[in-house]
């Protein structure tokens, strides 16, 4: 039998990812609703990678320093930061200059104004105010929910199935897993946009993938899991609270073009994970976890 204290841990790490994440599936899936019990469902599934993570390094007698805590260079902080507002801006754009949404949501815009408390405001004013400090305030809040995912997903998996399988296996793996686990809300709740399941679930994963090789990337050139969890705040942020829902419909196509469960975000993703796959060389692939 092999001496599991000389294992990557991976196995243990997954069977307590999942089994923790089993309880929050049920009470979002009961409701229906990602906003059940005002979010805090949701809340506590995203942070059950990262309590794995860190029972599964004290379960082994190791130390949490293998997650990457330090934070790193700023710069690739600001390239996490900057990466996913970039590609959100090109998909959108095409989705509004090809017809398949309209920019400029009337209710979404009349909605900011009244939580500013400048509803006499023009919207364009409000609008960018809402910007600013979805920006930065925002994004604070954001990374509160995307560090718990990544302790466990970059922070433990991705570098431990990196060491492994390599740079491209190590991602892919990593992201196909990262996928699987948004599954039950994805099928069961209402953890999509709209479209059904059959064209969400693929759309989706593809995204999820081209965006685990950005993340693996990052923290593996950074050395520090604080990348990822930039990244993920930041699009999580710039998507779901600015992007989609300031987009209008144009008919029945745009619920198909928009969001992670449409098909324009997910193209122009793989070709933002295929110019990072292209320089894997200049990253480090751990020796062992």
């Amino acid at each position: 039998m092999a001496d599991t204290r000389k294992s990557s841990g991976i196995g243990l790490f997954l069977l307590l990812a999942f089994g923790l994440s089993s309880v929050f599936y049920a009470l979002v899936i009961a409701t229906g609703h990602l906003g059940g019990a005002r979010g805090m469902y949701v809340t506590g599934l995203m942070w059950c990678p990262g309590i794995a993570a860190l029972l599964t390094c004290r379960l082994r007698g190791e130390g949490p320093g293998r997650l990457g805590w330090r934070w790193g260079a700023w710069r690739w902080q600001w390239v996490a930061y900057l990466v996913p507002l970039g590609y959100a801006a090109v998909a959108y754009a095409i989705v509004w200059s090809t017809g398949l949404g309209g920019f400029g949501n009337t209710q979404f815009e009349e909605a900011i104004g009244k939580a500013l408390g400048w509803g006499d405001a023009p919207a364009w004013l409000n609008t960018t105010m809402y910007f600013v400090l979805l920006a930065s305030v925002g994004m604070a809040r954001s990374l509160t929910t995307a560090l718990g995912e990544e302790i466990g997903w970059r922070g433990f998996l991705a570098p431990a199935l990196v060491a492994r399988l390599g740079f491209t296996g190590g991602a892919l793996v990593t992201g196909a897993i990262w996928a699987a686990w948004h599954l039950p809300i994805l099928l069961f709740a209402d953890y999509n946009a709209g479209t059904p399941w059959w064209f969400a679930m693929p759309c989706f994963v593809v995204l999820v993938l081209s965006s685990s090789v950005v993340m693996t990337w990052l923290r593996l050139r950074s050395g520090s899991l604080w990348t990822a969890a930039v990244m993920h705040a930041s699009h999580n942020l710039f998507i779901q609270a600015f992007f989609t829902p300031i987009t209008t419909a144009r008919g029945a196509i745009t619920p198909y073009a928009i969001d992670e469960f449409g098909f324009v975000l997910p193209l122009v993703m793989v070709v933002v994970a295929v110019a990072f796959w292209l320089r894997r060389g200049a990253v480090t692939v751990p020796q062992g976890a």
